[in-house]
């Protein structure tokens, strides 16, 4: 018998930073032994054009199985299919509220819906600043129910030299959160201060 592929779920919403969905999708497809699920909100496709002029079908390409976003009848939106992770890169703070309060009303509240009611590991990278008193009641809610909200904030101790750099350390940062460690030069481990 043998073991099935790690089945990471990935949601790009419309809130600013589709560059981290995409980057997690192409460095995921370097991973052996990882299966990806996409979920593209309608909001996304415009955002990713817009800042990454990549059209819907050429991030669909990054992905294994791609599911529609009103598609709530879809594998992942059941528990008892067993997706082992799922990653909305970037998180709007209207799917923040979605999955905080449980509306499964479209395939990535509900697919987050399952990781959470599951005990799955679910990552949600919010994208808003600043955030208002109702962001920080929704961030809180989700992370009382097992989810993590990870912004994705630059780390500047690697010392970045281009934005690349510091979109490459989120995602591996997003990737260990996830149990899929990878070796790169992206996000060195920190061995503490030398001297």
């Amino acid at each position: 018998m043998t073991a099935r592929a790690r089945r990471i779920v990935v949601a790009i919403t419309g809130a600013t930073g589709a560059v981290y969905g995409v980057r997690l999708l192409q460095t995921l497809q370097t991973l052996p032994g990882v299966e990806t699920h996409l979920v593209i909100s309608d909001a996304a496709v415009l955002t990713l054009h817009e800042e990454t002029g990549l059209a819907r079908r050429e991030v669909e390409a990054l992905a294994h199985v791609v599911h529609k976003a009103h598609n709530v009848g879809a594998s992942i939106a059941s528990g008892s299919y067993q997706a082992d992770a799922m990653v909305i890169a970037p998180c709007s703070m209207k799917t923040l509220a979605a999955v905080a309060h449980g509306l499964a009303d479209n395939l990535v509240a509900r697919a987050a819906d399952v990781m959470l009611k599951e005990r799955r590991r679910l990552v949600l990278m919010v994208r808003e600043t600043p955030f208002n008193l109702a962001h920080l009641r929704n961030m809180t809610a989700v992370t009382e129910m097992g989810g993590i909200v990870f912004p994705p904030l630059p780390a500047f101790y690697h010392r970045p030299q281009t934005i690349d750099d510091l979109v490459d350390h989120t995602v591996a940062r997003v990737l260990d959160l996830i149990g899929l460690e990878q070796v790169s030069s992206a996000a060195p481990r920190w061995n503490g201060l030398t001297g």
